[in-house]
């Protein structure tokens, strides 16, 4: 290994730019610093690795595509550039704008690394938009690759499931309700979820169904809160108001949605009424 060694005369000197054209950007450098005065040299510091300057990336990613995933969410791909770069490639950045927009008016989002796709939300339903994508490093960004078009699906369904209807017997809860039906400008319903909780936990299960109907086999010793909304290609539509199960031992129970707390039958009670009026009539 050769050392340069450049000799600084002023004692208040803390930079120094060393010059030469023929330096490849972002080359490596080995430097030490030490210090000297009329009675010779101090010590050195120890070896800091340093780079030169580097150039922004000089070729756009190729092969651009983009799909979308739901009325508010797209994902983008693309591939490194071709050829290779005199610039080294730090990232990816995104450029999205909606088709009415301007495009000096664009959303930018980034990318670290070799990831080569990004997902991009809280986009406008049954909108078109256009994407274009660029390589950075630390001088900047390269040239933009071809621009290409993505239009987000119809918006879910907006009327939530009605006319909920619940019985529970044998450790399980049935569950029925009214078909939703989308608007033209909504995209179809292609099921049901439906969620569903104890009354002291934070955490909710899932369950996903093409029907109107569900059967959940649940233990009735808990109070459970439940409500009911349809998914769609363009994602999740209202969801129901929150019904409560209340907490049942041993009897058969039915309610609606309409009164999630009251609306429950005991067949015990039932059973009772019977068992006095026969007693009365003898």
């Amino acid at each position: 290994m050769i050392w340069m060694l450049t000799v600084l005369a002023s004692a208040d000197a803390s930079r120094y730019v060393f010059r030469n054209e023929s330096v490849r950007p972002f080359s490596p450098f080995e430097v030490k610093v030490g210090v000297f005065n009329n009675k010779g040299e101090g010590p050195f510091s120890p070896t800091t690795l340093v780079y030169s300057a580097e150039e922004e990336p000089t070729k756009p990613p190729a092969s651009i595509f983009a799909r979308s995933l739901s009325a508010t969410d797209i994902e983008v791909f693309w591939a490194s550039p071709l050829e290779k770069n005199r610039g080294r490639i730090e990232g990816y950045e995104v450029k999205y704008w909606r088709h009415d927009d301007k495009e000096e008016n664009a959303r930018k989002i980034r990318t670290v690394g070799n990831q080569t796709s990004t997902k991009i939300t809280n986009l406008k339903g049954s909108a078109l938009y256009h994407l274009a994508v660029k390589a950075y490093n630390s001088a900047g960004t390269g040239p933009s690759s071809a621009t290409v078009n993505v239009t987000t699906r119809k918006p879910p369904p907006s009327q939530p499931p009605g006319n909920i209807i619940w019985n529970s017997s044998d450790s399980k809860i049935i569950l029925n309700w009214d078909q939703v039906k989308a608007l033209d400008n909504e995209s179809e319903v292609k099921g049901y979820k439906v969620l569903y909780r104890w009354n002291r936990q934070s955490s909710t299960s899932v369950i996903e169904t093409n029907k109107t109907s569900v059967e959940l086999s649940l233990p009735l010793d808990e109070d459970y809160i439940i409500e009911i909304k349809p998914f769609s290609d363009g994602g999740d539509g209202s969801s129901s108001e929150q019904i409560r199960i209340p907490k049942i031992s041993n009897f058969y129970a039915r309610g609606s949605g309409a009164s999630t707390s009251n609306a429950c039958t005991l067949s015990a009670i039932s059973t009772l009424m019977i068992s006095l009026t026969a007693r009365s009539s003898l």
